[in-house]
């Protein structure tokens, strides 16, 4: 089990609360450094300036972000670990990170990665699909203990069985925070898509749409309202004739 503890040094230098801001933080940004902020062990909250290089070969290292390292500011070393971080998201550069000071009498929660082990039987002997639901477990331990991973074998692992928290492998060490009845991994299978026929498609594009029902209805209401009032009315003469004849009996 390879512990998150490495002996390398990283040099942070202070930074006064007055010089905190975007606008210099852009400026530290420019000049190769990105601020940071360190706390924890009773101590004073610290604002500090620390090279991106070098915390990012911790955060990409075996153990990453639970990697404990020396961090030394001014004349004083603290054994450190990063908490937060946030990275720029269109150029993916580090822009800041949180570093808490870590004391290594004291037990901790951290979590991490859990790695499936073996061919599962469902995939080779049942044409099944291996699908991993929790990518990470919370315990608790000393510093010097925290695992970069913790394995899990899947084996002996078929269609209707789900292996959970509880079957992670214990250690007096490692205390699992994690409920024990969350699901880790299963089989499941392929899920087939529903594709419709090429001449079903076809004959639906070219069919000619149904004039609505509503539309319909008022053409029909209008015509027979029209022919009603054809009907209703009287047949008379022209209106020049009629002027002609009253002259004509006068």
């Amino acid at each position: 089990m390879a512990t998150a503890t490495a002996s390398n040094l990283v040099e942070a230098q202070p930074r006064a609360a007055e010089s905190r801001g975007k606008n210099e933080a852009r400026r530290l940004r420019a000049s190769g450094s990105i601020p940071a902020v360190l706390y924890g062990a009773r101590k004073d909250t610290l604002a500090i300036a620390v090279d991106p290089k070098a915390i990012s070969r911790i955060l990409h290292s075996e153990t990453g972000h639970n990697t404990i390292f020396e961090l030394q500011v001014g004349g004083e070393k603290s054994r450190v670990m990063i908490v937060d971080w946030q990275y720029e998201p269109i150029k993916g550069s580090l822009m800041h990170i949180d570093l808490k000071r870590i004391a290594m009498d004291q037990r901790l929660a951290v979590k991490v990665p859990i790695l499936l082990k073996g061919e599962a039987a469902g995939v080779k002997q049942q044409g099944g699909i291996l699908e991993q639901m929790l990518r990470e477990v919370e315990l608790e331990c000393l510093p010097d203990d925290i695992p970069s991973h913790i394995d899990l074998d899947v084996s002996n692992l078929v269609f209707g069985e789900v292996l959970r928290v509880s079957d992670l492998p214990r250690s007096e060490k490692l205390k699992l925070l994690s409920d024990p009845n969350q699901p880790v991994a299963h089989i499941t299978t392929v899920k087939e898509e529903v594709v419709a026929a090429p001449e079903a498609v076809a004959e639906a594009a070219t069919a000619t749409p149904a004039e609505p029902e509503v539309i319909k209805k008022g053409k029909q209401e209008t015509e027979e309202e029209g022919a009603v009032a054809a009907e209703a009315k009287p047949a008379g003469k022209p209106e020049k004739a009629e002027k002609a004849e009253k002259k004509e009996k006068k």
